[in-house]
Protein backbone atom coordinates (compact mmCIF):
# COMPACT_ATOMS: atom_id res chain seq x y z
CA UNK A 1 0.00 0.00 0.00
CA UNK A 2 1.57 3.25 -0.95
CA UNK A 3 0.42 6.23 1.78
CA UNK A 4 0.55 10.00 1.70
CA UNK A 5 -0.04 12.78 3.19
CA UNK A 6 -1.17 16.20 2.60
CA UNK A 7 1.16 19.38 4.14
CA UNK A 8 -1.54 19.70 6.86
CA UNK A 9 -0.54 16.89 8.08
CA UNK A 10 3.17 16.45 7.62
CA UNK A 11 2.94 20.43 9.59
CA UNK A 12 0.89 19.05 12.54
CA UNK A 13 3.36 15.77 12.49
CA UNK A 14 6.26 17.57 12.83
CA UNK A 15 5.16 20.37 15.39
CA UNK A 16 4.12 17.09 17.27
CA UNK A 17 7.33 14.82 17.07
CA UNK A 18 9.52 18.19 18.19
CA UNK A 19 7.73 18.12 21.48
CA UNK A 20 9.23 15.03 24.23
CA UNK A 21 5.99 14.35 25.17
CA UNK A 22 4.57 13.34 21.77
CA UNK A 23 8.07 11.34 20.89
CA UNK A 24 6.04 8.24 19.83
CA UNK A 25 3.84 9.77 17.34
CA UNK A 26 6.25 8.17 14.43
CA UNK A 27 6.62 5.05 15.80
CA UNK A 28 2.86 4.43 16.08
CA UNK A 29 2.15 5.80 12.74
CA UNK A 30 4.58 2.97 11.51
CA UNK A 31 3.41 0.69 13.63
CA UNK A 32 -0.82 1.51 12.80
CA UNK A 33 -0.27 2.50 8.94
CA UNK A 34 2.65 0.65 7.44
CA UNK A 35 2.34 -3.14 6.46
CA UNK A 36 -0.93 -2.98 6.28
CA UNK A 37 -3.15 -3.87 3.88
CA UNK A 38 -6.20 -1.41 2.87
CA UNK A 39 -9.28 -3.81 5.08
CA UNK A 40 -7.01 -3.39 8.35
CA UNK A 41 -6.83 0.23 8.36
CA UNK A 42 -11.00 0.24 7.60
CA UNK A 43 -11.44 0.35 11.30
CA UNK A 44 -12.33 3.41 12.75
CA UNK A 45 -15.36 6.01 12.82
CA UNK A 46 -16.43 6.63 9.05
CA UNK A 47 -17.12 10.90 8.10
CA UNK A 48 -18.26 9.76 4.82
CA UNK A 49 -20.49 6.96 3.26
CA UNK A 50 -18.59 5.31 1.27
CA UNK A 51 -17.35 1.80 0.63
CA UNK A 52 -14.74 2.48 -2.23
CA UNK A 53 -13.67 5.87 -0.54
CA UNK A 54 -13.75 5.88 3.27
CA UNK A 55 -12.96 8.91 5.22
CA UNK A 56 -12.09 7.83 8.45
CA UNK A 57 -11.09 9.13 11.96
CA UNK A 58 -9.11 7.02 13.92
CA UNK A 59 -7.91 7.50 17.55
CA UNK A 60 -4.64 5.36 18.05
CA UNK A 61 -3.31 5.03 21.61
CA UNK A 62 -6.68 5.24 23.50
CA UNK A 63 -7.18 8.93 25.28
CA UNK A 64 -3.28 9.52 25.39
CA UNK A 65 -2.93 9.03 22.14
CA UNK A 66 -3.25 10.58 18.62
CA UNK A 67 -6.62 11.12 16.21
CA UNK A 68 -5.84 10.70 12.41
CA UNK A 69 -7.69 12.12 9.92
CA UNK A 70 -7.11 10.21 6.29
CA UNK A 71 -8.73 8.75 3.09
CA UNK A 72 -8.34 5.28 2.02
CA UNK A 73 -8.80 4.84 -1.71
CA UNK A 74 -9.62 0.96 -1.42
CA UNK A 75 -9.22 0.01 -5.47
CA UNK A 76 -5.51 1.38 -5.89
CA UNK A 77 -4.77 0.65 -1.96
CA UNK A 78 -3.83 4.11 -1.20
CA UNK A 79 -3.53 5.93 2.01
CA UNK A 80 -3.91 9.40 2.46
CA UNK A 81 -3.24 10.74 5.68
CA UNK A 82 -5.07 14.64 6.14
CA UNK A 83 -4.17 15.52 9.85
CA UNK A 84 -3.72 14.47 12.86
CA UNK A 85 -3.75 15.82 16.58
CA UNK A 86 -2.74 15.00 20.15
CA UNK A 87 -5.61 13.90 22.49
CA UNK A 88 -3.69 15.57 25.51
CA UNK A 89 -0.94 17.39 26.77
CA UNK A 90 0.08 21.00 25.47
CA UNK A 91 -0.82 20.39 21.79
CA UNK A 92 -3.89 18.16 22.74
CA UNK A 93 -7.48 19.14 21.89
CA UNK A 94 -10.95 16.91 21.60
CA UNK A 95 -11.40 17.05 18.25
CA UNK A 96 -11.72 19.42 15.05
CA UNK A 97 -14.45 20.83 13.21
CA UNK A 98 -17.01 19.94 10.88
CA UNK A 99 -15.74 22.54 8.84
CA UNK A 100 -12.24 21.48 9.41
CA UNK A 101 -13.69 17.98 8.75
CA UNK A 102 -14.92 19.02 5.87
CA UNK A 103 -12.19 21.61 4.70
CA UNK A 104 -9.40 18.58 4.50
CA UNK A 105 -11.87 16.34 2.59
CA UNK A 106 -12.03 18.81 -0.45
CA UNK A 107 -8.51 19.66 -0.07
CA UNK A 108 -7.25 15.82 -0.30
CA UNK A 109 -9.76 15.59 -3.38
CA UNK A 110 -8.07 18.62 -4.93
CA UNK A 111 -4.15 17.36 -3.77
CA UNK A 112 -4.95 14.18 -5.23
CA UNK A 113 -5.68 15.26 -8.41
CA UNK A 114 -3.01 18.39 -8.49
CA UNK A 115 -0.31 15.70 -6.89
CA UNK A 116 0.47 18.02 -4.25
CA UNK A 117 1.03 15.71 -1.81
CA UNK A 118 3.94 13.78 0.28
CA UNK A 119 5.11 10.33 0.16
CA UNK A 120 5.68 8.27 3.21
CA UNK A 121 8.50 5.49 3.01
CA UNK A 122 10.67 4.00 5.69
CA UNK A 123 14.11 4.49 5.80
CA UNK A 124 15.95 1.36 5.50
CA UNK A 125 15.82 0.05 8.96
CA UNK A 126 12.46 0.86 9.07
CA UNK A 127 12.68 2.98 11.97
CA UNK A 128 11.98 6.50 10.51
CA UNK A 129 9.98 7.93 7.82
CA UNK A 130 10.62 10.00 4.92
CA UNK A 131 8.63 12.41 3.51
CA UNK A 132 8.83 12.75 0.03
CA UNK A 133 7.46 15.90 -2.46
CA UNK A 134 5.51 14.28 -5.61
CA UNK A 135 5.62 16.29 -8.70
CA UNK A 136 2.89 18.45 -9.59
CA UNK A 137 0.64 17.64 -12.32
Amino acid sequence: MKIFCLTEFKVEYEKLKSKNSYNSIESDIIHYFFDKSVHDLCAGTRLNNSSTTPYIKKRIKGRCGFRFYFLLIINDEALFLMFVHSKTGSFGYENITDESKAYLYKKVLECIKTNELFELTLNAERRNIIFKKLSKR
